[in-house]
């Protein structure tokens, strides 16, 4: 068994790869939760709120918005752009909302149980 630090560091790096590409939908609908957001503040919302670990490329953000359009999960109205053309803004619809909550608690709430933190913590 290897214990080559450079083999851990790119393992760590593929399962993180892996990770946040499954995260993407949740940072999504968290970011339009409160507020409308055009597609630049959802991108800088995700990378500000998760401490710059998930990042996202402009065309997976519109590409998902769409889908999530098309399952009506997310809306949007047309704003005026501050220099320019009109500009979507995403909301989520109240399928979105209900969606995310239960996604939430389902998935998200049982990681804050004592029993669940303490499986994370590393025991000596």
């Amino acid at each position: 068994m290897s214990t080559d630090k450079n083999y851990i560091k790119q393992l760590l790096t593929t399962w993180e790869e892996t990770y946040k590409k499954g995260q993407l939908t949740l940072w999504l609908l968290v970011a339009l939760r409160d507020t409308p957001r055009y597609m630049t503040e959802v991108r800088d919302f995700i990378k500000t709120k998760s401490n710059g670990n998930i990042t996202c490329e402009e065309q997976s953000v519109y590409r998902a918005l769409r889908k999530f359009y098309d399952l009506e999960i997310v809306d949007f109205e047309l704003r005026e752009g501050n220099n320019g053309p009109s500009r979507k803004y995403y909301f989520l619809t109240e399928i979105g909302e209900e969606l995310l909550q239960k996604f939430i608690k389902r998935n998200i709430e049982s990681m804050y149980t004592s029993e669940i933190s303490n499986l994370f913590l590393k025991k000596d």
